[in-house]
């Protein structure tokens, strides 16, 4: 057994995602760096890595500035008692901005979170190739009438 109970992994992670979809929901997403330790890692393989729940708040607000409304809905999980981990694919998902019954556009990322404890995560890790994936999802997105909330406000970091 790792040092945390799998029921306390799962209900961390059940919080987790509900402030995912709430932030999607009010496009406020700086409520989604409080889920992190004050020094938390966050690796983000297109734009870099960011250290401390106050940079990822800086930084997850300006990222999702053009659409905040964006959805992850998981595609699989997997909890690692053991390591006090989640793994999951997601969606990077923009819904249909006309047609609620589209399934929308959108490409997957996996996620690797280490919990801390107290409801808080240590860190996170995205994979996933947006240079490849996410100009088609966009593009799709924006000929079936979707529009940018502001302009894109953080650069990949190997563009």
């Amino acid at each position: 057994m790792g040092p945390f109970t799998l029921d306390e992994l799962k209900q961390a992670f059940a919080e987790y995602d509900q402030v995912r979809i709430r932030c999607s929901e009010s496009r406020d997403w700086s409520q989604y760096a409080d889920l992190f330790t004050e020094d938390a890692h966050y690796i983000e393989h297109a734009y870099g890595d960011m250290h401390g729940r106050e940079v990822i708040r800086e930084w997850i607000t300006r990222v999702m500035a053009p659409f905040p409304h964006m959805q992850f809905p998981q595609d699989w999980v997997v909890f690692d008692e053991e390591r006090g981990a989640v793994l999951l694919q997601a969606q990077n998902l923009l819904p249909h901005p006309s047609d609620p019954d589209h399934p929308g556009f959108g490409f997957p990322t996996w996620t690797r979170l280490v919990y801390a404890g107290d409801g808080l995560w240590a860190s996170e890790e995205d994979v996933y190739n947006p240079a490849r994936d996410s100009g088609n999802a966009i593009k799709a997105w924006r000929e079936a009438g979707g529009e940018f909330v502001s302009t894109e406000q953080v650069q990949m970091k190997d563009r």
